[in-house]
């Protein structure tokens, strides 16, 4: 199964019109087809227009129908991922356990064959020269943030979160054009996050975005973007599923900020540890 083309499909599905999940079908089901056939052809193939193809082709995050095809033959060239069994149940509570791990195990595969070297460079980038770095989320993302938020606490660079969305507002209003915020949805379209995004460009600030949806209006937002991928399953939305490759990019970019913040990071560090000791007996 093709990698990064199929899962970018899979993860703008539900957003597709009809006549772009038809094209999308089509493309699941042939992609061997695809990478030799024209923009025309597929059109008449399926009795669409030519500008119906090449909207699709955008929508998911390509540049146009070529680019998508490229994209596509290179994912045929590479081994295949594996590809775990759905829970069911008759799973026992070892085999449902196996399962997961192996679900969560692809989710951060997949999500790193999106992640694109200059996305997460020029994030790592804007969090080191940032004075103070604000970790943005609503419902479930909240709790991502405040993940974020704990972590970069020991960098030594002057961090907030808020769980409550009128906070988070009212915090991205105030914010300077020294300032960074890392907001965290994994559609890109919650109304709350949008407009606290929308808030913090009217502040000067940049921006980091965590979404699924490339085409997504945080995404669109943002200084800067990082994707990840998950699969909708029976008994695990795609946006729980979503969470081990948000945390795992939260991860990533810590660990890049303590490296070059080396001094100032261990002060942090050594600072917590004196205090968190306080609290043991």
């Amino acid at each position: 199964m093709p990698q990064i083309t199929f899962r970018t499909i899979h993860s703008n599905y539900s957003r597709l019109s009809d006549k772009e999940k038809i094209i999308a079908d089509y493309i699941l089901e042939n992609p061997q087809l695809i990478i030799h056939a024209t923009i025309s052809e597929i059109a008449e193939k399926l009795e669409i227009a030519d500008a119906t193809v090449f909207r699709f082709c955008k929508r998911i995050g390509f540049g146009g129908f070529q680019e998508m095809k490229i994209a596509l033959a290179a994912d045929l060239a590479k081994p295949s991922l594996p590809v775990y069994d759905e829970i069911t149940e008759a799973d026992d509570v070892h085999t449902v356990a196996a399962k997961v791990f192996r679900s969560n195990i692809q989710t951060l595969e997949n999500t790193l064959t999106l992640l694109k070297p200059q996305a997460i460079k020029q994030a790592a980038s804007l969090l080191l020269d940032a004075e103070h770095i604000y970790f943005f989320g609503t419902g479930g993302s909240a709790v991502v943030a405040m993940d974020a938020y704990h972590k970069f606490m020991r960098t030594g660079k002057d961090c907030f979160a808020f769980f409550d969305s009128h906070f988070q507002l009212m915090a991205a209003s105030q914010m300077k054009s020294t300032d960074v915020a890392m907001i965290i949805s994994h559609s890109g379209t919650n109304k709350d996050t949008c407009n606290i995004l929308r808030t913090v460009e009217e502040s000067g600030a940049q921006s980091i975005a965590i979404t699924a949806f490339p085409k997504s209006t945080i995404a669109q937002l943002a200084t800067t973007t990082l994707l990840t991928t998950s699969e909708e399953t029976e008994y695990r939305s795609e946006a729980l599923s979503s969470r081990i490759a948000q945390l795992s990019l939260i991860d990533a970019l810590y660990v890049n900020i303590m490296i070059h913040n080396k001094e100032a990071s261990k002060k942090a560090l050594t600072q917590i540890r004196n205090a968190i000791s306080k609290t043991r007996s």
